[in-house]
């Protein structure tokens, strides 16, 4: 049954060393396993989520690219078709727009405007033609100053809705931004679009922020002889709103900015986007700049494949930890029985070597009292006086243990007891030296003990084993809580250097050294045995009875 026992407790070692940590640490795992399944579908969620955000990004940004493009198509077509007429009139704009089919707020533009080279003091000539032409409210606004090079006022405008009508007469040259965008227009024959603009409109100013692409027009192709600017404005709001409805992008915050991404530079924006943590793709249309931003819109929580994993990794982990819990439990039963069973052996085995021991001891002394007895007397009576006497002394010495068990113990006269049986006569020198120091019970029962198995040893092979072995005892007090006491044997047969250990020797070495609570250092040497025991002095208040401590 102990093999049994013995055999499962060691292939549940770890139940039983750790057995709270066990448990616990089966639940940390499978959770964290549970934790790292769950970032992985989250993980491979966002990788998901990021490769459909960036195609949806290229996705609009081509689709702004097309739309803007298209309309740069017409303006250049119309470049061509006015620069090849002496004058353009209102009729001859509104047959090009016709042509093209431009219609009104197409994909977020506000159609396409023309406006013609006018230098400062031609102004006044310009605004009554085009008065004429049944623009009865027709002004240049802002008024160039005399050192401007010249003025593009926007003369006409297809189509022209209501909420563009103030636009009309506006000199776009006026504008740092639409500047230097007819600059560079001018300066490459080609399209070139606008940073952030404020379009000339009706209706609130951030509604009306946008850009505008300019086409430069020049009489017979001269390019040193430009005739006027067609352009078409572009509302930002309107365009980012029909692009994202045209990709299916109702799921993402979208902002598209003048260059790169900033407050200041924010187009239009569609749905709540942060663009700190949004990704952003920047593209260029007419030769500017222009970034989008796009970002899910879903909330950052946890998918139904990762809710559903950590719930079943929760439950698992829970049913493990159950399960270690009761191996735990069961591995320290068993324990507890095993350790039962070896006590029980232990005390067998222990109470068999202590009978064996003290009975084998017991006739040696016996026989060593007979001996030495015999060595001294002549007669019969003589003898058998002599013998009752030293068995007398050793009943005395048993007494002694275990009378100490109800009281303090002086250290000499428990030597004294222990060597009665060797003092007889003559026989031995014995001397014993050291102050009145009382030990605690438990104290003198491990010093007699030890003093009992030194005597006995001397008494087969050292100092008391000859006639002229001389023996000291001497003991002093090393601090007020401590004592120590030598042991020395001279004169007895030489001690041979190889020699086993018996059980006297082991029993003072780990059991007496156990009990005192210090090591005890035992030497064989070649003149004799010398033993050197420091045993603690303490109020008896301190200590429990031996029978009390084992039950």
């Amino acid at each position: 049954m102990e093999r049994i026992v013995e055999a499962r407790i060691r292939s549940q070692r770890w139940f039983e060393r750790f057995p709270r940590g066990v448990p616990i640490a089966v639940f940390v795992l499978t959770l964290a396993v549970t934790v790292l399944a769950v970032f992985a579908i989250e993980r491979a969620e966002y990788d998901r989520a990021r490769a459909l955000t960036k195609e949806a990004a290229g996705s609009i940004a081509a689709s702004l690219g097309r739309r803007v493009n298209g309309y740069s198509a017409y303006l250049r077509a119309g470049a061509i078709i006015l620069s090849t007429q002496p004058n353009t009139t209102k009729t001859d704009f509104r047959d090009f727009a016709l042509q093209y089919r431009i219609r009104d707020s197409e994909g977020g533009s506000e159609g396409i405007s023309w406006s013609p080279r006018v230098a400062p003091d031609e102004i006044a000539e310009f605004e009554r033609t085009r008065r004429a032409e049944g623009e009865p409210a027709y002004a240049v606004h802002p008024r160039p100053a005399a050192t401007e090079p010249f003025a593009v006022p926007i003369s006409y405008l297809e189509p022209l809705a209501p909420r563009n009508e103030p636009a009309l007469g506006f000199d776009m040259f006026s504008e740092p931004a639409r500047r230097a965008a007819i600059q560079l227009a001018i300066v490459s024959g080609q399209p070139a679009a606008t940073g952030k603009v404020t379009l000339v409109q009706t209706g609130d100013r951030a509604a009306r922020a946008g850009f505008i692409i300019y086409m430069p027009v020049y009489a017979g192709g001269d390019r040193s002889r430009l005739k006027g600017l067609l352009a078409s404005p572009f509302n930002a709001t309107a365009l980012l709103h029909e692009v994202a409805r045209e990709q299916g992008a109702e799921g993402y915050g979208i902002a598209l900015y003048d260059g790169p991404v900033g407050a200041d530079a924010l187009l239009a924006q569609v749905g709540e986007i942060n663009a700190r943590r949004a990704h952003t793709l920047l593209f260029a249309v007419a030769g500017h700049q222009y970034t989008i931003a796009i970002r899910p819109t879903r909330q950052a929580t946890l998918s139904t494949m990762s809710i559903l994993t950590l719930l079943f990794g929760l439950l698992v982990a829970a049913l493990l930890t159950l399960l270690a819990t009761f191996v735990s439990r069961k591995t320290m039963e068993d324990r507890a029985a095993l350790l039962w069973f070896r006590e029980q052996a232990s005390i067998r085995n222990s109470l068999t070597r202590e009978l064996n021991h003290r009975v084998k001891n017991t006739l040696a002394n016996v026989l060593s009292i007979i001996s030495l007895t015999r060595r001294r007397t002549g007669d019969v009576e003589t003898f058998a006086n002599s013998l009752n006497g030293r068995i007398r002394a050793l009943s005395a010495t048993h007494d002694l243990l275990t009378q100490s068990e109800w009281g303090t113990t002086l250290i000499r006269d428990l030597v004294a007891v222990e060597l009665a049986p060797y003092t007889q006569g003559a026989d031995h020198e014995i001397a014993l030296r050291g102050p009145d120091v009382e030990l605690a019970p438990n104290d003198a029962l491990s010093l007699g003990l030890a003093i009992h198995e030194l005597a006995t040893n001397a008494a087969k092979y050292g100092a008391l084993s000859v006639i002229t072995g001389r023996l000291h005892v001497q003991w002093t007090m090393i601090s007020s809580e401590l004592a120590r006491i030598e042991w020395s044997e001279r004169g007895g047969p030489p001690v041979a250097e190889q020699r086993s250990r018996g059980f006297g020797t082991e029993l003072i070495e780990k059991i007496v050294a156990h009990e005192l609570g210090r090591p005890v250092d035992l030497r064989f040497e070649s003149e004799g045995v010398v033993c050197v025991m420091i045993v603690p002095v303490r109020k008896p208040v301190a200590f429990q009875m031996r029978a009390s401590r084992q039950a």
